[in-house]
């Protein structure tokens, strides 16, 4: 008999394979010795009550010879002679573009702006230690793109735009632990993923695929309304009918680009605020409403939203075990972002936390146009620049000091290593997103034990939530709705909110590209 069942166990037990084999014995009223095997197929935490528990769904083999999972094969080919199509970026949405474009026998011509992992790794030091931004290579640009170096969250709600399975095996295959297959919220780690990201490179190479870094695009070449090639800033010209634009959503560039060329975008309404980081023990408590954690529980993360002032505010990667990283692209501006090593063993826990925006805000700035959500946003992160200490170090404010409207005489650690600055949050944010986020912690802090405290820093600015703006393409063809060839993709084009989804999407630009165009 095969069967699948359910247990809910202490975390003690679900971490031990005869306390499983036990539970599955009790569960189907049999003898331990009938169960030849099992596997697990979910893995969730249950904390909701005192004691949390682990939920496990697994596949048991009773009597039964136990059947071993198949082998994916990810159908790589040899595609060096076949045509090609030019994907603009090497994040998820470029990488896993050129991976489906292999498989259905076209080969990917990457161009990144920025570095290889190794390489790209000196300009992140030099950015933590000295606060000096190469505008080419930095958290957001190089091989990777954003998502090396945003925690290597795999959770995503995008499961009806493609294979999500497919995209956890990709990753699996290239060196991701198994567990992503199975943990109802997948994470790789930071640590883990340039090794993954470059055995992904390697192998677009192996396959005849070219992966060109350093290479810029600054012209995208037309013949009337249709794609006719790609210039780089080396003055390359590459010929090509087919252009999948991955470029992130930090390319401001891009955006600019397309705007002085008449190619349609549209200014698209994103979330702005700080990232708030608490003790990572606060955290566990409140969460698993205990002293100390259990060991065989991971760090606890949140999720919190509210509406305030008619406005939503709420969390956003959050990063348990976590740090603060300096995420900004060009000199003169402040970004922060969040990410966690594969054990999240770090002492402090982070979340953006922010609040919508929208047009209406921009206007109220005098930003108006397809760029007004960019002007917007680099206006805020200029802010944060001027009013912190220089060198990338960030404005920032105790949360209790915050709400009531005090500067914060002394800062707690705080795990961004450019260091922090003591400064009124209220004179970085717009005075509508931090009427808004003054309400919403406080509110968030009635629903959640322990997390409106002074022991919590707000740190300026997360405001790289998501594209300022949307570049339009046809809901079935996925080409842009007016230059034909053009494949918008991903979360620089508004179509796409992190790793697992952007990977979709670059998958679905592929086939869109290869099945109309060559």
């Amino acid at each position: 008999m095969i069967k699948t069942i359910s247990l809910s166990l202490i975390p003690a037990d679900a971490a031990n394979e005869q306390a499983i084999k036990s539970s599955i014995a009790d569960e189907c009223s049999i003898s331990p010795n009938r169960i030849t095997g099992y596997s697990i197929q979910k893995h969730s935490i249950d904390a909701r009550a005192k004691q949390a528990r682990i939920i496990l769904q697994v596949l048991v083999f009773i009597d039964e010879q136990v059947m071993e999972a198949p082998v994916f094969d990810p159908q790589l080919r040899d595609v060096s002679n076949a045509p090609h199509v030019v994907i603009v970026g090497a994040g998820p949405a470029g990488l896993f573009a050129a991976l489906r474009l292999i498989t259905l026998g076209y080969k990917p011509v990457i161009l990144e702006r920025g570095k290889d992992v190794r390489r790209r790794r000196r300009d992140l030091a030099i950015m933590n230690k000295e606060g000096i931004v190469n505008p080419e290579s930095n958290y957001c640009f190089g091989e990777g793109g954003a998502g090396t170096y945003s925690d290597g969250k795999l959770y995503t709600r995008s499961t009806k735009r493609g294979n999500v399975l497919r995209i956890l095996q990709l990753f699996h295959h290239f060196g991701a632990d198994a567990d992503i297959l199975y943990e109802a919220h997948p994470h790789i780690g930071t640590n883990k993923l340039p090794q993954i990201i470059t055995a992904m490179r390697e192998q677009i190479i192996a396959c005849g695929g070219e992966v060109l870094f350093e290479t810029k695009l600054t012209d995208i070449l037309l013949n009337g309304d249709t794609i006719a090639g790609v210039k780089t800033a080396g003055g390359k010209t590459i010929t090509c009918n087919a252009v999948i634009l991955a470029t992130g959503h930090s390319a401001h560039d891009i955006f600019t680009l397309l705007h002085h060329k008449c190619i349609a975008i549209e200014c698209k309404p994103f979330a702005l605020g700080v990232r708030i980081e608490h003790p990572q023990l606060l955290i566990d408590q409140s969460q698993y409403h205990c002293t100390t954690r259990d060991p065989f529980l991971p760090p606890a993360s949140y999720s919190v939203v509210a509406q305030e002032n008619g406005r939503g505010v709420f969390s956003f990667c959050m990063c348990p075990g976590g740090i603060i990283a300096p995420a900004a692209t060009a000199p003169g501006e402040i970004v922060v972002n969040g990410w966690s090593p594969s054990k999240r063993n770090n002492a402090f826990a982070n979340s953006g936390t922010v609040v919508a925006v929208d047009e209406r805000d921009f206007a109220t700035y005098k930003f108006t146009g397809p760029l007004a959500a960019m002007h917007y946003q680099q206006m805020v992160e200029q802010r944060a620049y001027h009013i912190g200490g220089g060198k990338l170090i960030a404005p920032a404010q105790r949360m209790a000091d915050f709400a009531d409207g005090k500067i914060s005489s002394i800062l707690p650690d705080c795990s961004y290593i450019p260091g922090i600055h003591s400064a009124a949050i209220s004179d970085v944010l717009p005075k509508e997103v931090n009427a808004a986020l003054k309400k919403a912690v406080v509110d968030f802090g009635k629903k959640m034990k322990g997390y409106f405290t002074n022991e919590a820093v707000l740190v300026a600015t997360e405001s790289r939530t998501s594209s300022p703006v949307r570049i339009p393409r046809d809901k079935d063809t996925l080409q842009h709705t007016q230059i034909k060839g053009l494949y918008p993709c991903a979360e620089g084009a508004g179509y796409a909110g992190g790793i697992v989804s952007a990977a979709i999407d670059g998958e679905r630009c592929a086939e869109a590209a290869v099945i109309k165009w060559l």
